[in-house]
């Protein structure tokens, strides 16, 4: 967001830099136009003034020496011609020379010259003075075309046409612009550097709140907005924020406790409960009683694994323990090691397939053992007799996270109770018989989910179910 409000008040800056910097740059090359011809404009008269005197040879000649030396001074051209367009004088060599030859003539010559030129001349016969010129800019015109009438009103008797080079005016403006880009692009930098830190200073307590709910997101309940810097809104809103996440952690902390207190202190009694139920039993005699008294004993020994579940929940969710590097692939075969027996007892069989060498994960500690228990002890208890059970491990395609498989061929579960198998307490109607307490894959799920990664359940196809794991790679180095 902060490069997004920088990029904004950047376009917004340029664009005022131009707003600013063009319309100056165009109003120094018009004053520059206007000044070349008013120090041209003034030669033309005097030469006009001579022209409209002349009388003899000497007159003529004295003509022609001024613009002889003019032109040579100032590398320009200059032509006199009379009413009918006759050339009287001439002086001037080179392309300026050319282009006041040209206008004389009402020639095509240069572009930008030639037509400006004879407009000039017919202006200037008809009695009117050249009053405006092309604007000079760096890169043209190179030579500008003005005219004098000789006479006036209705005594005009010629016209003088002067080619002017505008190469020194061209300089002065190119240098000009040069300055004013240069002012325009320092002031953009130092704008820009201001807009860098109004924008850091803006957005760094709306970053700071940003990463405090990302990791109370995750689970960090003690996780809390520190920046103190920003517009006062900001500041506010960073106290509201922390003043909600003290009571809500407050909240579920006090929810956890119960939960912990209440199955640690119920599991005593209980415990009491069982071992009087089963010293009873050798006291009742065979038939209904005693049948009766069985089906006490399984519901209170299920009791006591729902405490147990309960309990271990409650520790997985105010865990304090930092993550830490993990070697997935040791975990994963140490788990199948340990639970082959267990399957083969059951009829079931369980191999690693793909199992990866080197694989690791940043979790909190044993969290791939702890969560493999889990999907194994699902499995077990589910899958049929005769039935497969696969354990795959390997990097995900952007190696960022570490991948663990669980396939089965077992029953599976309908496609609408599959976002039910995380939740808590939760088993498929025609499972209800089965031993558990229901909250093994949602203990799995909150470990990853503490570990920053996820516990996905899928179909498996033909039938059955694929539970994957992923946990985030350690970052390299």
């Amino acid at each position: 967001m902060r490069r997004r409000l920088l990029a904004v008040l950047m376009v917004l800056m340029g664009a005022a830099a131009l707003l600013l910097c063009i319309p100056l740059a165009d109003a120094y090359a018009r004053g520059r136009t206007e000044h070349l011809l008013l120090q041209r404009r003034s030669e033309a008269v005097r030469f006009a003034d001579l022209a409209d005197r002349m009388r003899t040879a000497a007159d003529r000649a004295e003509l022609s020496a001024e613009i002889g030396r003019y032109a040579q001074l100032y590398g320009a051209g200059v032509v006199v011609v009379d009413s009918s367009g006759a050339t009287v004088a001439r002086a001037g060599s080179g392309p300026a020379a050319e282009a006041a030859t040209n206008a004389a003539t009402d020639t095509a010559s240069a572009p930008g010259s030639s037509t400006d030129g004879a407009d000039a001349r017919r202006r200037a016969l008809t009695g009117r003075s050249t009053d405006r010129l092309p604007t000079l800019r760096p890169w043209g015109p190179r030579t500008v075309v003005l005219a004098e009438p000789v006479g006036r009103d209705e005594r005009v008797s010629g016209a003088v046409l002067m080619a002017v080079p505008t190469d020194a005016s061209r300089r002065d403006v190119t240098v000009r612009w040069s300055l004013i880009g240069a002012g325009a692009f320092g002031a953009f930098a130092a704008a820009a550097l201001v807009a860098a830190g109004i924008a850091r200073w803006l957005m760094r307590p709306v970053l700071d709140l940003d990463r405090a709910v990302g990791r109370l997101t995750a689970g960090s309940l003690q996780a809390r907005a520190v920046s103190a810097t920003g517009p006062p809104e900001l500041r506010h809103l960073r106290q509201h924020f922390n003043t909600m996440a003290e009571a809500m952690a407050d909240s579920i902390g006090r929810q956890r406790d119960f939960v912990a207190d209440a199955s640690h202190q119920l599991r005593n009694p209980l415990a009491t409960l069982v071992l009087r139920l089963e010293n009873v039993e050798p006291h009742i005699a065979p038939g209904p009683g005693l049948a009766e008294h069985g089906r006490a004993l399984d519901e209170a020994e299920r009791l006591e694994e729902l405490l147990d579940g309960l309990l271990a929940l409650a520790r997985v969710e105010s865990g304090t323990a930092e993550l830490g590097d993990e070697d997935v692939s040791r975990k994963v075969r140490d788990r199948v090691t340990a639970w082959t027996p267990v399957f083969g007892a059951a009829g079931v069989e369980l191999v690693a397939t793909g199992l990866a060498e080197g694989l690791r994960a940043r979790a909190l500690p044993d969290a791939t053992g702890r969560i493999l228990d889990a999907l194994l002890d699902n499995a077990v208890k589910f899958v049929p007799r005769d039935g497969r059970v696969e354990v795959r491990a390997a990097p995900s395609v952007d190696g960022s996270t570490a991948v663990v498989r669980v396939v089965d061929d077992g029953p599976g579960v309908p496609e609408e109770q599959l976002p039910l198998l995380l939740r808590r307490f939760a088993r498929s109607p025609e499972h209800q018989n089965v031993p558990g307490s229901g909250l093994g894959l949602a203990i799995a799920d909150e470990i990853a989910r503490i570990s920053g990664g996820r516990l996905d359940v899928g179909r498996n196809e033909p039938h059955g179910l694929v539970v994957e794991l992923r946990l985030p790679s350690p970052p390299p180095g």
